[in-house]
């Protein structure tokens, strides 16, 4: 028989009342991201992609530090000063387009601005969950943000479109700042609730922040369930995450299958993902989560290897909504058992691993594996993450740490020192 956590304990309000401000907010990003893409490729490819890496790459050079300066100092503090920077950001952008008939140096500065405060709003956005809910609900309230999440990340292009069309790239960039202005209204009247959780302790608040900062990594690195759970999340942004972006969209040019096809199956995987989201929302998650995730991301590597050698279109949709029921299970169980398992002195820059450990290995793999690709086709690719994905699920189910861990009992015996 199943066990099912006992997340039967109601999310508090006070949880909501963030995540509403916190999609709001991710949609309000996700619009201003397709509009500044569609107005960069409008420059040409070259300045598309630079606009992109002035983006990414201070995000990524800059996260551990942003993980530690949120431990510091509160992850309260440093998202209201972000979502503050950012609605002066996103006005002082649509002032300037307005008058200005080159965006493109706005645009880069804008994209630049944006790139830096992620690196230190992402973190201290992941640790909030922890300072909101107790543990026994913290499942269900992950699933929940991942639900609301996705529906962002679907609804923000739909409107960026929109609102481009209609007011441009000022109105879009005002639009932005008001969902950051909403968000920011929501934080001020959560103080008393979202500041309870204790940051970095007092010794460590004359240590130089670069030290700081590598102590995340050193906590993620020795921690006992962190280890194998970021090697995990690790291997399935590497092998998992490409498959939709990438490898889909190549394989239906493989097999001369229309773009149509593609698009479903992606469709089919998002859904099978929600799925499973409404589902854990809803029940709450399995006992041991660590147990959940491996087995879900075995799902997954069936249903990609399924992908592989799917010889029609219905066969391809198939199997890629039994890619999303399994990544579905994966992302609803492992986020909140790091989460949980995380030392109360380090959340934050232990979230800024996590966005690590996600962004780093889809950076160097999506480039290989579109590569061989070219070479050996998209099927073959397929499989093969399918392997390192089912090898990766079985090393998780039989590792100890992972498959008698408990959110509900993490949470109470790391809010300590390490």
């Amino acid at each position: 028989m199943v066990a099912v956590t006992t997340g039967s304990q109601a999310v508090p309000r006070r949880y909501w009342a963030w995540l509403g401000g916190a999609t709001l907010s991710l949609l309000g990003v996700q619009t201003m991201a397709f509009a500044m893409a569609w107005v960069a490729a409008g420059h040409g490819g070259r300045f598309a992609a630079l606009v992109f890496t002035a983006i990414a790459l201070p995000r990524v050079l800059l996260l551990l530090v942003g993980g530690a300066v949120a431990d510091r100092f509160g992850a309260w503090a440093v998202l209201v000063v972000t979502d503050a920077v950012m609605i002066v950001v996103m006005v002082m952008l649509a002032a300037v387009v307005w008058s200005s008939t080159d965006p493109r140096l706005p645009l880069l500065l804008a994209a630049l601005a944006i790139g830096i405060v992620d690196a230190f709003h992402l973190p201290s956005t992941g640790a909030m969950p922890r300072r909101l809910v107790p543990a026994p609900a913290l499942t269900r309230a992950m699933s929940a943000r991942h639900l609301a999440a996705q529906l962002a990340l679907f609804g923000g292009p739909a409107a960026g479109g929109l609102v481009l069309a209609a007011v441009g790239l000022a109105g879009v960039a005002l639009a932005n700042a008001a969902t950051f202005a909403v968000l920011l209204a929501v934080l001020v009247a959560l103080r008393s609730h979202a500041t309870h959780a204790p940051d970095a302790a007092a010794s460590e608040s004359t240590q130089p922040v670069w030290r700081a900062a590598l102590d995340g990594l050193r906590v993620a690195a020795s921690h006992a369930v962190l280890r194998p759970a970021l090697l995990l999340v690790g291997v399935a942004a590497g092998f998992l995450l490409p498959v939709t972006g990438l490898l889909v969209p190549l394989l239906a040019r493989e097999r001369n299958w229309p773009p149509q096809v593609a698009g479903a199956t992606v469709a089919a995987l998002a859904l099978g993902t929600a799925t499973i989201a409404v589902l854990v929302l809803a029940c709450g998650g399995l006992a041991e989560p660590g147990r959940a995730a491996g087995a879900g991301l075995m799902v997954a590597a069936v249903g990609v290897a399924a992908l592989a050698i799917a010889g029609s279109p219905p066969a391809a949709i198939a199997a890629g909504a039994l890619v999303g029921l399994g990544s579905g299970g994966f992302v609803t169980h492992i986020g909140p058992l790091v989460l949980a398992a995380t030392p109360a002195s380090h959340l934050s820059r232990v979230q800024a691993v996590l966005a690590l450990v996600q962004n780093l290995p889809l950076l160097v793999t999506a480039n290989v594996l579109g590569s061989l690709a070219e070479t050996v086709g998209a099927a073959a690719v397929l499989s093969g993450c399918a392997g390192v994905l089912a090898a990766a699920a079985l090393a998780a189910l039989a590792s100890a740490a992972l498959r008698h861990s408990d959110p509900a009992d993490r949470a109470t015996t790391t809010n300590r020192d390490v």
